[in-house]
């Protein structure tokens, strides 16, 4: 192609490996950029888009592609390609936009680079939810499944918890005085003293399953509460309810200040 372009929207979240609804994440067509006096590529198996002069283009993959936050912004344009993209999958994409620029620019520039990108833009195809789902986002969650489980707690009215903390013994509890570091939680409600831990695939092997009993009956043995939180309390509504509650308990939250629907 001749002139200034680069991948950008779905292609560049693809190349970018941001998690992304499997309706999109198949998309096979590329998503092409070029300048303000081209006029958009009109070929076979490409998708053409204006605006590369307002939008920082990086390599990756020895390719031009637009960078991590304008990326994420330019999600919001294909909001209703395939089934579309919901605000959680603009959340769980923007965690993972998120914590990788905190890797590369420091710890909290990541949300912030991404609010730079999206006020650049004038009036983005998306915006409203794009502004909404950045409220949400946080560099802490350590997997697509752990975002999604995070909105069920707020949704649900849980307080927010701590995402991948440390929580070390109380050596007052245990009573010998020994202290130091216990285990890294999924999330963490430090003040009420529960853990949560999000159980996915690769907690099904024997060995993991040793390794996460063992933790457990650390955790509860210096007085915390361990959760255990499957797919299924995510997805499944029914599931999803029970474990608001047992949760609710666990944080001394009542039935009726929870959001059960």
């Amino acid at each position: 192609m001749h002139g200034d372009v680069c991948l950008s929207h779905i292609t560049a979240a693809q190349l970018w490996r941001l998690p992304l609804p499997a309706s999109v994440e198949e998309q096979v067509d590329l998503d092409v950029m070029c300048g303000p006096t081209a006029g958009p590529v009109r070929r076979s198996g490409c998708i053409g888009h204006r605006g590369i002069d307002r939008r920082k283009v990086v390599t990756r993959h020895a390719l031009p592609v637009t960078d991590l936050a304008h990326t994420w912004v330019d999600l919001g344009e294909v909001l209703g390609r395939g089934r579309g993209l919901t605000l959680d999958d603009l959340v769980v994409a923007g965690d993972v936009v998120a914590r990788l620029l905190d890797e590369a620019r420091g710890e909290g520039r990541g949300v912030m680079a991404m609010r730079t990108a999206l006020d650049a833009r004038t009036r983005p195809r998306g915006k409203v939810l794009l502004t909404e789902a950045l409220t949400l986002v946080s560099p802490r969650s350590g997997s697509p499944v752990e975002t999604r489980a995070r909105l069920v707690f707020a949704r649900g009215g849980l307080p927010a918890p701590e995402l991948n903390a440390a929580v070390h013994f109380d050596g007052g509890r245990v009573g010998d005085g020994a202290a130091g570091w216990m285990l890294e939680g999924d999330f963490v409600w430090r003040r009420q003293r529960v853990v949560a831990e999000y159980q996915g695939d690769h907690h099904k092997t024997i060995g993991q399953r040793a390794v996460d009993v063992s933790r457990r009956h650390l955790a509860e043995d210096d007085g915390w509460t361990f959760v255990e939180v499957f797919a299924g309390d995510v997805y499944t509504r029914g599931k999803r309810i029970a474990m608001l509650r047992r949760l609710g308990r666990a944080l001394g939250v009542s039935d009726m200040d929870l959001n059960l629907t």
